[in-house]
């Protein structure tokens, strides 16, 4: 049975004064994929992300998710669609607890954010901590933020972006920052999670180890353009992709690239 399209990018473009980040970028990404995101810095791969979440508006083309434009609408509603993310800094409140930032995410997911009738701490606890218990973080459940260690701080975040049962996880840099232990950790914990509720998931990275060992298809981007697309053993091999990335200040598997 051939999985069905999930996102559809059509000539997506974005510039900022006389750079153009986005550069008409098309792809489609189907149900069940993984995908990694990579180039070297200022490729535009956050900008990219930017205009898929709805943080920035595209300034052409168009992007489709489940079939139905989401190019336009604000983060919120795409979010409430299906689509989330995390980013490069990980976004969390500071003075809540763990627990009380998951819920927040639930309360917002089913739209109970101004339930004047009932006590925010008691909304949702069970499933708040179902999810905190799947991603490690059940004995941090009454921490706050500024107790967790960055590796915790980075489940959390997942947590946050898992939040609304999306279909589709942009992870900008999930591992950036983490020892090798905790990377592989991180990364396994992503590929479970993907499995058991069959998500698809497109992360940006600069460790090559990560992106090769995780990726079933990688796209290269270069000053906002498609360089390559395609299964990692083909992307590694294709000559243009090794004189301007993986030769370069990059390193193929076994070695961390540049950062950015």
């Amino acid at each position: 049975m051939t999985a069905r399209p999930l996102l559809e990018i059509r000539d997506v473009r974005r510039s900022f004064g006389g750079l153009q980040a986005v550069a008409g970028i098309s792809f489609t990404l189907t149900e069940g994929e993984i995908c990694a995101l990579i180039g070297p810095n200022g490729a535009g791969k956050t900008s990219l992300f930017n205009l898929l979440a709805g943080q920035l508006p595209c300034e052409g083309g168009t992007v489709f998710f489940r079939g139905k434009r989401i190019s336009g609408l604000p983060p919120h509603a795409i979010w409430r669609r299906g689509v989330s993310r995390t980013f490069q800094i990980t976004a969390a409140f500071g003075n809540l607890t763990v627990l009380e930032n998951v819920q927040a995410a639930l309360l917002s997911r089913h739209r109970r954010t101004w339930n004047m009738f009932a006590e925010a701490a008691r909304l949702l606890c069970e499933p708040a901590e179902a999810l905190l218990l799947r991603l490690n973080l059940r004995g941090r459940a009454r921490a706050t933020c500024a107790e967790l260690s960055f590796a915790e701080l980075k489940r959390l975040e997942l947590a946050l972006a898992l939040a609304n049962d999306p279909a589709l996880l942009l992870l900008d840099e999930p591992a950036a920052g983490l020892s090798a232990g905790e990377r592989a950790e991180l990364m396994e914990l992503i590929g479970a999670l993907r499995r058991e509720r069959n998500l698809t998931v497109l992360f940006t990275e600069h460790d090559m180890e990560v992106v090769f060992s995780v990726a079933e298809r990688i796209i290269v981007l270069h000053q906002g353009r498609i360089l390559a697309d395609g299964l990692p053993q083909d992307v590694r091999r294709d000559p243009e992709v090794q004189r301007i990335y993986l030769g370069g200040g990059e390193r193929t598997p076994g070695g961390r690239g540049a950062g950015g």
